[in-house]
């Protein structure tokens, strides 16, 4: 490791990858805003409680894996971990806590101080959706839908939705009882983490990735079938309008989603290019304290990695977005061909064309090399007795044949030719 090479858990992004990411965001602007979406930036970083009180204090986010550091002033700062909280402490800026309701998106870089692995750095993209101010269960099937429109459009079309429901409030009590019955009996042949998570917040442990935890959490009871007829009703009327709008799911009852905020409608989507144990997108219905206020803020939304989402697309053969194309190379011989060229240059470009040329003193060979490689459609070659006779010589670079064009026509031929 020097200095020269990125520090673990995060790479250097060139133009032939960086296409592919422009795509996942692009496709994610026009499907989102096609429901009504806008697009909001927030900052990188955020006081670090806007993490503790949005997330949790007992997730393992805000305790093991947030990278926090102290300004100028000994406020705490934290790079932002996930999205939702930034997005909320935004919101409050706005009418949403009056019941107006908001859709935002957003992508960008996230920070965790994991290990790295596939598909999990330590800084990692996501994009993401909020939908704040209203509680409604269509409105979670609406959102669930949009992330299936979503992945359809960038090609996976094969993912599999997992949902689930957390109930509110009033259900944790008896459905914390139960599970903690059950794992009371068991937690001898469970990890280290899970008989913390088992004092400290009964349902991390549901989340647990351990295979010596997974055969014990598969025979928990269905702490659902404690839940209120109301919160059974709302999951119900969830899944009905999934099923209306042809939305493939399965219930898994031991989804809880890693995050304390979570309410109702929880979800994540899966898929077998890279293991049934990793998700590629996840979200739910949540509630979160804005700051001044005594009632929690309702809100539905969704991320989604953009490396996992890459590495799917790699999975499934599907090919990369095209390489934007050459147009034009104009090749110079000479200090004035050279400053002429930087004009037509300019007027081509206008004109919407790619256009590449030598800006330094190169032979003619060298020249072509460089057209060669460029994969433009047409050469321009001036030298000093084309700038004398006022014209230019355009060549074909697919059939290499020429022809002779007035300097005065030059930018509408090379237009009308491409």
């Amino acid at each position: 490791m020097t200095a020269f090479t990125p520090p673990p858990g995060t790479a250097d992004i060139f133009e032939n990858e960086a296409r592919s990411w422009r795509f996942l965001e692009s496709t994610a602007a026009k499907v989102f805003s096609s429901y009504g979406y806008g697009e909001l930036r927030t900052p990188i970083f955020e006081y670090t409680e806007v993490f503790q009180r949005g997330l949790g204090g007992e997730t393992e986010v805000v305790q093991k894996e947030m990278y926090t550091f102290n300004d100028r002033g000994g406020r705490s700062l934290t790079l932002r971990p996930e999205g939702t909280a930034g997005v909320m402490r935004a919101l409050s800026n706005t009418d949403v806590a009056n019941g107006t309701e908001q859709r935002v998106f957003y992508y960008g870089p996230m920070f965790r101080g994991e290990r790295p692995s596939a598909g999990r750095r330590r800084q990692f993209h996501q994009i993401g959706v909020e939908n704040v101010g209203r509680c409604a269960p269509l409105i979670d099937a609406e959102c669930i839908a949009m992330l299936h429109n979503y992945l359809c459009s960038i090609g996976i079309k094969d993912a599999t939705f997992i949902i689930n429901t957390r109930g509110v409030a009033e259900d944790r009590a008896p459905a914390e009882k139960l599970l903690r019955e059950y794992f009371a009996k068991h937690l001898d042949k469970m990890c280290p983490d899970c008989r913390t998570r088992f004092e400290r917040n009964i349902w991390r442990i549901l989340d647990c990735k351990q295979e010596e935890c997974g055969k014990i959490i598969a025979d928990a009871p269905d702490y659902v079938e404690s839940f209120t007829d109301a919160s059974k009703a709302y999951f119900a009327e969830v899944k009905a309008a999934l099923d209306l709008l042809n939305v493939p799911y399965k219930v898994n009852s031991r989804l809880v989603r890693g995050l304390d905020y979570y309410v109702h409608t929880v979800f994540e989507v899966v898929h077998s290019g890279l293991g049934e144990q990793i998700a590629i997108a996840g979200g739910g219905r949540y509630e979160l304290f804005l700051p001044g206020e005594k009632r929690p803020l309702p809100g539905v939304g969704f991320a989604t990695g953009c490396e996992r989402l890459l590495l799917v697309r790699e999975a499934l053969q599907l090919p990369p977005p095209e390489s934007p194309q050459t147009s034009v190379y104009l090749i110079g011989l000479g200090a004035p061909a050279r400053l002429a060229n930087m004009g037509l240059a300019a007027s081509l470009r206008q004109q919407g064309l790619r256009v590449e040329m030598e800006l330094e003193e190169r032979s003619f060979k060298a020249q072509m090399r460089g057209a060669n490689r460029s994969g433009a459609k047409f050469a321009v070659l001036r030298g000093d007795n084309e700038l004398a006779s006022g014209i230019a010589i355009v060549k074909n670079m697919a059939d290499g044949s020429q022809v002779e064009v007035k300097e005065a026509e030059l930018t509408d031929f090379i237009v009308k030719s491409i």
